[in-house]
C-alpha cells in the first residue's frame, strides 16, 4: 500500500493493518536501504512502513516475502519526521509491537538468527514488559579511501569497548533521579564527541515497544510512559537488543565540518563485526535476560 503523504497515511482507516509486529524504516537516502529492508524481512515482521521522500526509490519486497511493505512519501530528514510517523502508527495499532530504524541500520536481539521477532515480543510480554531497550552500536568501514562514506557491510568494524552509562535525571529542575533509567554512551559519538551535538550523543533508544493509547515518541528517542524507558523491571534483569548502525559514521563522513578532521575511524579497540547476536552478547552490547 502506498501513501502519497504522511497526512494520507494518518487518514487511512485504523483497521487497514492487521496484527504486528510492525517495523518502520525511515529512509534518509538510498545507502543500504535494500539491505536494511532485507534484514527486517528476515526477522519476520508482519509489515514494514517505509518513510521516504519522493526522490528515493524503494526496492520491492524480496520474492516470496510474507511481510507487507507500505510506502509513505514524506521528507524523511524534516525536523520531527521520525516522531511524526512513529506516533501516527502508534495511534493506529494500539496493543501491537513497533520497531523503528533508519536505512543502514540492523536490529539484533538475542538468538535472532533462529528466533523471529514475534517469538521475541511474546517472551517479553510473558515477562510483563512492554518495551525492549536497544543500544545503537556504531558500525564503520576500516578503509575510508575505498569506502569514503564509511559504509562497508563485508568489512564492518565496531568498538569492542568504551561504553559507559550515567544516571538519568528528570523533573522540572533535572534533579530527580529516574528509577531504572540510565543514559548510555560510546562508539563514534563518544570518540568524536566534538563533532556531535550534546543531545545526540546518547546511544540508547527505545527501539522496540508496544503501542498504547496516548503513548508518544519524544525527540530524544524516549517514550512518554517512563516505565517503557527503563532498562529492567524491578524484579530481575530484562532482555535488551542492539541496533547496529552505519548512520553516525556516514554522517561524520558527509558533514563538511567533520569529514576532513577524521581520516580513519579505526583505533586499538576496533574489531570486525561478524553480524552475530552472540558476538554482541559476548561484548556486553545486549543481554538475553532470562531468555535462553
Amino acid at each position: 500500500m502506498n501513501f502519497d503523504s504522511l497526512s494520507s497515511f494518518k487518514a487511512a482507516p485504523d483497521a487497514s493493518f492487521a496484527k504486528g509486529p510492525f517495523a518502520i524504516l525511515i529512509a534518509e537516502d538510498r545507502v543500504e536501504l535494500a539491505s536494511s529492508l532485507d534484514h527486517l524481512h528476515s526477522l519476520a515482521f508482519k509489515a514494514i512502513f517505509i518513510l521516504a521522500p519522493d526522490e528515493v526509490a524503494v526496492p520491492d519486497a524480496p520474492k516470496g516475502a510474507k511481510c507487507l511493505q507500505h510506502i509513505i512519501r514524506h521528507p524523511s530528514r524534516q525536523l520531527g519526521a521520525t516522531q511524526a510517523v512513529v506516533n501516527a502508527l502508534i495511534e493506529k495499532v494500539p496493543g501491537q509491537w513497533i520497531h523503528y530504524c533508519y536505512n543502514g541500520e540492523y536490529l539484533f536481539y538475542p538468538f535472532c538468527e533462529d528466533r523471529t521477532i514475534g517469538e521475541l515480543v511474546t517472551w517479553v510480554m510473558e515477562e510483563r514488559r512492554e518495551s525492549v531497550l536497544t543500544y545503537v552500536v556504531d558500525l564503520y568501514a576500516g578503509d575510508l579511501s575505498a569506502h569514503p562514506n564509511a559504509v562497508d557491510l563485508d568489512g564492518a568494524l565496531l568498538d569492542s569497548s568504551g561504553y559507559y552509562a550515567e544516571t538519568r535525571r528528570g523533573g522540572p529542575e533535572l534533579d530527580e533521579v529516574m528509577e531504572r533509567q540510565l543514559n548510555f554512551y560510546g562508539g563514534l559519538r563518544w570518540r568524536f564527541e566534538e563533532h556531535v551535538a550534546k543531545p545526540k550523543r546518547k546511544i540508547d533508544r527505545v527501539g522496540l515497544f508496544r503501542a498504547a493509547p496516548g503513548l508518544t515518541l519524544r525527540e530524544d528517542h524516549t517514550l512518554s510512559d517512563e516505565e517503557l524507558n527503563t532498562y529492567a523491571c524491578p524484579w530481575h534483569h530484562s532482555l535488551s537488543a542492539s541496533i547496529c548502525s552505519f548512520r553516525v559514521a556516514k554522517a561524520l563522513r558527509t558533514n563538511p565540518g567533520s569529514r576532513h578532521d577524521i581520516p580513519d575511524f579505526r583505533w586499538h579497540k576496533s574489531t570486525q563485526f561478524h553480524w552475530s547476536s552472540m558476538q554482541l552478547m559476548e561484548l556486553g552490547l545486549m543481554e538475553p535476560g532470562q531468555w535462553f
